[in-house]
């Protein structure tokens, strides 16, 4: 039983999708037309009426494509940051020659607020604007769901450009897209498809910043998924395609508002379960997130994650870097958003540590 925060589980009707004969995405009208509903209903399920593209790649080619796409070598990036994924947007920039800053909160705390705001006044005052500033919605590695609205109401203010790592949140909790220039998310999170594909819905003035760039890349560069109607940049991965076009229409069949309720319900259940059996949180509970649960375990993580599967054929993650073996963590995401799937693992967590 696969429990962990993506890749998830798949369904056998997403799994049976990906198996059947698939259209040439080159020659075949069949497959673009696929893709096209596809970002149709990535749209509803974004809830945007910006342009969105589904490059082929997982969902970190999604992340660095924004920063190849829109940071050219000087551009000042500012980078937020209270999790190992907000670091990572500022090596990404840093590789493609821009300049990061980076604005850090303690992984189990919030956004600062009064740091961003006074990196912004400052940027204005000195004439050394940022071109775009990153965001993490979930940080999935500590189960942080990060309250993005504050920040950009802050971004708007100074006319920022905004760039949202909403892989592990897309699908399972509400995103204020149509706030956000790029709005990043891939198949084997909350779809529950497998691993493969990159989502990103895009604001017209990111195509336009986009457009103002010399291109470093073709493969981890977003514009030239602006327009398909001539053709793919590059063969485009067609059976995963078929997969995430079922996964998402699943999605959109049980109503993207019960999708959500059900998240929440799952998520509840677990840190009840977790409560009830002493377990600390590693996030402040306000800003745990609907889609992973963290537990703070610390030096036991990896014990009780290998007993979990030893013992009951169940897996588990831990974190990431110096927390991996400290958080246990809970995917209860996707087709796993579900209170029976939640009280079998805890079970199994409440034995082993029995």
């Amino acid at each position: 039983m696969l429990f962990t925060p993506g890749p998830t589980a798949v369904p056998s009707e997403v799994r049976e999708a990906m198996a059947q004969p698939q259209p040439n995405s080159a020659v075949q009208p069949e497959f673009a037309d696929r893709y096209h509903r596809l970002c149709d209903d990535l749209a509803a399920v974004y809830d945007t009426d910006h342009d969105v593209i589904v490059p082929g790649g997982e969902g970190i080619l999604g992340l660095e494509a924004a920063i190849a796409s829109l940071v050219a070598p000087g551009d000042r990036v500012l980078c937020l940051s209270n999790g190992i994924y907000g670091d990572g947007f500022a090596d990404f920039v840093t590789d493609y020659d821009g300049e990061a800053e980076l604005v850090s909160a303690p992984y189990q705390e919030g956004y600062d607020l009064d740091a961003i705001k006074d990196a912004l006044a400052a940027a204005e005052e000195a004439n050394e604007p940022f071109t775009l500033a990153t965001l993490v919605h979930c940080e999935t590695p500590t189960g942080t769901l990060n309250d993005l609205s504050p920040v950009l109401d802050l971004l708007e203010e100074y006319d920022v450009l905004s760039v949202v790592d909403a892989v592990s949140s897309l699908g399972g909790t509400p995103v204020p897209t149509d706030r956000i220039d790029v709005c990043l998310g891939a198949s084997q999170k909350c779809f529950s498809a497998p691993p493969g594909l990159t989502t990103a819905a895009v604001s017209d003035r990111a195509w336009a910043a986009m457009e103002e760039r010399e291109p470093t890349s073709l493969y981890t560069n977003l514009l030239p998924w602006r327009d398909v109607s001539e053709g793919f940049p590059y063969t485009h991965l067609d059976a995963n395609v078929a997969a995430l076009a079922k996964a998402v229409s699943r999605l959109r069949e049980e109503g993207i508002e019960n999708v959500y309720d059900r998240h929440e319900r799952a998520g509840e259940r677990c840190r009840q379960r977790g409560r009830e059996l002493g377990l600390s949180l590693y996030p402040d509970e306000e800003r745990a997130s609907p889609t992973v649960t963290a537990f703070h375990m610390p030096g036991e993580a990896k014990r009780i994650q290998q007993r979990v599967e030893d013992d009951h054929d169940i897996v588990l993650a831990t974190s990431l870097g110096d927390l991996a073996n400290d958080i246990l963590r809970v995917g209860h995401m996707g087709y796993n958003a579900d209170g029976e799937k939640v009280d079998r693992v805890m079970d199994a967590i409440a034995d082993v540590i029995a």
